[in-house]
């Protein structure tokens, strides 16, 4: 574990607890810097919020702005988590903050003292544009002490975190439209009509404009680039440098913020061929697992989905890979226990991959159980322990293309292996 993440599950409660009055209370004391923080783009969703963040850095970078991010999770380094115009925040300056933090308010918990350190380092450093994303709902997420947003964006929505969410598709797109405000503009990604519903109705409650995908303006893959078209212009774009197909979308939400911010369509384009976001169906080419793959002429890749919807976008990438460019698949999957594992697999049991589960530090689950769950999702299964050991049995047994996925946690380890693969 690394030395922040160390520092505050020591000083600071685990639980998630979603309310805003331990929120409000700690900015009110540390001068509210929520309120001033360069203009604000605010990010929901279940699936595809770090990509769009991350395409809309690399946009707005490439137009020559200076943007500072806020996401979550980490995957090696807790410092992730916090970009100041372009920079990971350091730890001598996260560590002052957090400093400042636990004077007036030792009792909030991990992620609200984590997002409150962001807010005061971006409101302390000049930049641009916040690109800020959601930790979990919306509603009463810790990062909805934001009024004032410029953009509100939400991602596809489906079920996740049932525990906390429910297990309504309405419901948890009623959370996700929490970040919607009076007189901001939301865009919002493709949704199923239930989700979409919800939202419509968030909007029309709050009195925030939309912005739809497939009505207002859609993006589809054409001749191996990206075609977006809104009610005033066509673009012929490249294709997003990121793997799958479900990064059209992505990116397609991503071009109509960027539109709105009246950003050149040079930049647009620049972006989309240099963005990068780590564990998101990255091709791993560095590390130890890297060179033991390249030593079996095998494909190595990495995917931190850890949820049916995300599962059924890895399906749909394989697919496409296995159609053109046919390899003997092998998924390795670590999963945290509290997720849908049955849902996973089913959307996977037409790829004809072999699973191997594997364990990783924290509340994974078994790789026993897991490994009997994809069993009875009618895919062949063995516990490997160790991501060490699946790899190599997998490669022993001629895999081609090995992913590697299920869980970010898993993928921060297999990143966290070697320097050369760590973000920056």
């Amino acid at each position: 574990m690394d030395p922040i993440s160390e520092r505050l599950r020591a000083r600071h409660p685990q639980r998630i607890d979603l309310s805003l009055d331990r929120m409000r209370v700690l900015c009110a004391a540390l001068g509210e810097p929520q309120h001033r923080l360069p203009p604000v783009i605010h990010v929901a969703g279940t699936n595809g919020k770090g990509s769009t963040v991350a395409l809309l850095r690399a946009i707005a970078e490439a137009a020559g702005l200076k943007v500072h991010v806020y996401t979550s999770p980490h995957l090696v380094r807790f410092n992730e988590r916090i970009r100041l115009a372009g920079e990971l925040i350091t730890d001598e300056a996260l560590n002052g903050i957090l400093d400042r933090i636990e004077v007036v308010a030792s009792e909030a918990t991990v992620f609200e003292s984590t997002t409150a350190a962001a807010f005061v380092a971006m409101s302390e450093t000049p930049a641009d544009l916040a690109v800020i994303e959601v930790g979990l709902g919306g509603v009463l997420d810790a990062t909805n002490v934001i009024e004032r947003p410029l953009l509100s964006l939400i991602t596809p929505v489906d079920l996740d975190h049932a525990e906390f969410l429910g297990t309504s598709l309405r419901g948890v797109a009623v959370e996700k439209a929490g970040i919607l405000k009076p007189g901001a503009r939301g865009l919002i990604a493709r949704q199923d009509p239930e989700a979409m519903e919800a939202i419509e109705a968030a909007a029309l409650a709050v009195g925030a404009p939309l912005t739809v995908m497939g009505v207002d303006f859609d993006a589809w893959a054409e001749r191996g680039g990206l075609a977006f078209q809104d009610q005033e212009c066509f673009l012929d774009l490249p294709a997003p440098a990121l793997a799958g197909p479900h990064q059209i979308d992505n990116a397609g939400l991503a071009v109509a913020a960027a539109l709105e911010l009246d950003l050149p369509e040079a930049a647009i384009a620049e972006g989309l061929r240099t963005v990068r976001w780590p564990a998101r169906m990255q091709r791993l080419t560095e590390g130890p697992y890297a060179e033991a793959a390249r030593a079996a002429d095998a494909e190595l890749w990495l995917d931190g989905g850890h949820n049916p919807h995300a599962a059924r976008a890895l399906a749909l990438t394989l697919a496409r890979r296995q159609a053109s460019a046919p390899r003997p698949t092998a998924l390795i999957v670590g999963m945290l226990g509290n997720k849908d594992a049955g849902g996973f697999f089913e959307a996977l049991k037409e790829s004809g991959a072999t699973v191997f589960t594997v364990g990783f530090d924290g509340a994974a689950a078994e790789p026993e159980a897991l490994a009997a769950v994809a069993r009875g999702n009618g895919l062949g299964a063995t516990a490997a322990g160790t991501v060490e050991q699946a790899l190599t049995h997998a490669l022993r047994l001629g895999a081609g293309r090995v992913v590697i996925c299920g869980s970010l946690y898993l993928a921060g380890e297999v990143l966290g292996a070697a320097r050369e693969t760590w973000p920056t």
